[in-house]
């Protein structure tokens, strides 16, 4: 009876002594791949400079976020919204040789470009656009179509 407990106690300590002997086995390879090609640095130092870079990693994430932040801001101000319309303003003439553009921001702030086309020869206006009116001169109907038209793009 004394010889079968000693037989099965050898048999679990050599069981769990090849148990133990596999992890280690599995941590010594790991080990081993991490720190391949590592000839004078320790591994400390090789996690420190693995810290450090991951930090500036961060720090220039940060600053890429602000960038990207300022010019989505800025980028409200540029000519976002193109208005084109065609149109005959004088009745005697044929074909719609006149026509507005318009150029404006998110806003609908910016400008609209008119051109009246007639047979004595084409006349050329400005108008400056803040938030859809206009700013020193009211603007036509022709010119709230085009305003519009642009708002459609």
């Amino acid at each position: 009876m004394v010889f079968d407990y000693t037989l099965i106690g050898l048999v679990i300590l050599f069981v769990w002594l090849a148990v133990i002997s596999f992890l280690l086995y599995k941590n010594m390879a790991h080990y081993n791949r991490m720190t391949n090609g590592v000839n004078e640095k320790s591994l400390k130092s090789v996690l420190e400079s693995l810290l450090t870079s991951s930090n500036q990693s961060k720090k220039d994430i940060e600053t890429l976020y602000k960038y990207y932040d300022k010019l989505e801001k800025d980028s409200l101000l540029h000519i976002q919204k193109l208005g084109l319309l065609r149109f005959n303003p004088f009745k005697d003439t044929g074909g719609d040789q006149s026509f507005i553009l318009s150029l404006t921001d998110k806003n609908n702030s910016g400008v609209i470009i008119s051109a009246l086309y007639s047979r004595s020869g084409t006349r050329w206006y400005a108008k400056r656009v803040a938030n859809g009116k206009g700013v020193e001169h009211v603007l036509s109907a022709e010119e709230e179509k085009a305003l519009k038209a642009g708002e459609k793009i």
